[in-house]
């Protein structure tokens, strides 16, 4: 089962394998509340900016969030977590430290990608 939350909410029995999918390290959080952190996973630096300037609006953000997986960086980390939710037993939870809402995040966008398998 794949999940998401927050960084900062405790660590519960059934979060499974934590990992953390943002460009930067969330201020206050020691290390030892995530298993694996994949920075690259994170939306581009340019697209957090436009985001939290509210230059764009979340159908663009996901719009091109999702086009930034055609990169190939971006696309080999999603192979790799695609094989770590498969070793893992699919017991994940996807980590991010938006203050935005779940539905506002690119962990739920990553967590359906991954859902779906593409």
């Amino acid at each position: 089962m794949v999940k998401t939350g927050s960084v900062y909410s405790p660590k519960s029995e059934d979060d499974g394998l934590r990992i953390l999918v943002t460009r930067y390290w969330p201020r206050g959080v020691v290390k030892s509340r995530v298993d694996l952190w994949v920075k690259g996973l994170g939306p581009s630096v340019e697209l957090i900016k436009e985001w939290k300037a509210g230059s764009i609006g979340w159908d663009e953000f996901k719009r091109r969030y999702l086009l930034e997986f055609k990169e190939a960086e971006k696309k080999r980390l999603f192979e790799e977590l695609k094989k770590t939710v498969q070793s893992a037993g699919g017991d994940v939870t996807l980590l991010c430290a938006c203050k935005a809402g779940e539905e506002k995040c690119h962990r739920t966008i990553l967590s359906a990608k991954l859902l779906a398998g593409s």
